[in-house]
């Protein structure tokens, strides 16, 4: 990687945080983070745990790009955002709206390992009842199902009016032949793991398995790549965060900002899944700014991640420094 920036200058400002959530989602109830600032700003590293250095290392440049460089001009200055459901019982949907001040639209969490279609089917219903007939609901089912599982939940979903179904199945190959199966329903396919995970991002367009993609800012290595894939994709983007802190949401923010078009509610608004955040980014009348954040100094002192913790997340932007300077 060119203008890449000496370690010592990250860890001169890093913070790592861990940041309580309301509800557990992607199986975490502590969202940790590691954060620096740049000559332009803080920015955010915040890959998961669980993946390898190569893969987080991305996430390291698009921080690094962050706090290192301008951001493109924005082209708005409100982003509309969608409320997040996790795969929560159906009871408990209404207090999981209630956070999302304004919101027209919910994406819900589908295919939850342990859990069957009635859960979603219930679910997704609690949903509409809280929403109304106006209310968008899109459903995210994060590669859960196979062809013909997919094809029965969506089927079983449509009465409930679905704007769309983000990676239903995990293989560009199969949301193909899904998309193709279900076009009668007029329920759009997104994909986000096919794109953010894939090697050729822009393969799911050339394939004709997606409908619209969704991009993060942090995966795919900053806000010009991200936009880069988008251009050559030549489909509709939603913008969504990696559930990030308040740093990393301004920059998705900032992303969405930047698109020629933005025809669909940005999935930015997960701020209010945290009990607790370094600055205050949770929607207000339905959407979120593009601004830069700063993080409140008490917060990241109040957050501040244990001694254990703090040494595994340098450990780790040790290792994806050295794996962007190979690069």
């Amino acid at each position: 990687m060119t203008d890449l920036p000496a370690l010592a200058e990250l860890l001169e400002t890093a913070r790592v945080v861990a940041l309580p959530m309301h509800t557990r989602f992607r199986g975490v109830d502590v969202r940790e983070a590691l954060l620096f600032e740049g000559p332009e700003g803080w920015a955010e590293f915040s890959p998961f745990p669980e993946y390898g250095d190569e893969e987080a290392a991305t996430w390291l440049e698009a921080a690094i790009a962050d706090a290192w460089h301008p951001r493109p001009a924005a082209l708005r200055d409100r982003i509309p955002v969608n409320a997040t459901v996790p795969a929560v019982p159906a009871e408990r949907v209404p207090a999981v709206l209630a956070r999302f001040d304004g919101c027209r639209t919910a994406k819900v969490k589908v295919a939850e390992a342990g859990q069957t279609l009635a859960d979603d089917i219930a679910r997704v219903r609690a949903v509409r009842a809280e929403m109304g007939p106006e209310g968008r609901i899109r459903i995210d089912a994060n590669a859960g199902w196979n062809v013909d599982e997919a094809e029965r939940a969506i089927h079983a979903l449509a009465p409930f009016d679905l704007e769309y179904a983000e990676q239903p199945c995990a293989s560009v190959a199969e949301l193909a032949e899904l998309r193709d199966r279900i076009r009668y329903l007029d329920i759009l396919i997104a994909a986000d793991e096919s794109v953010r995970k894939a090697t050729d991002p822009v393969e799911v367009a050339r394939a004709g398995a997606a409908d619209l993609l969704v991009i993060k800012a942090q995966p795919l290595g900053g806000i010009r790549r991200a936009l880069g894939i988008v251009a050559e994709a030549g489909l509709p983007a939603v913008v969504s965060s990696a559930l990030d802190t308040a740093v990393g949401l301004s920059l998705g923010a900032a992303l969405a900002a930047a698109l020629p078009t933005l025809e669909f509610d940005c999935g930015l608004g997960t701020a209010s899944l945290f009990a607790d955040d370094v600055a205050d980014a949770r929607p207000h009348a339905g959407s979120v700014s593009p601004a830069r954040v700063i993080p409140d100094p008490a917060a990241l002192t109040r957050l501040q991640a244990d001694a254990d913790r703090r040494a595994w997340w340098i450990a780790r932007l040790t290792r994806c420094h050295a794996t962007l300077a190979q690069r």
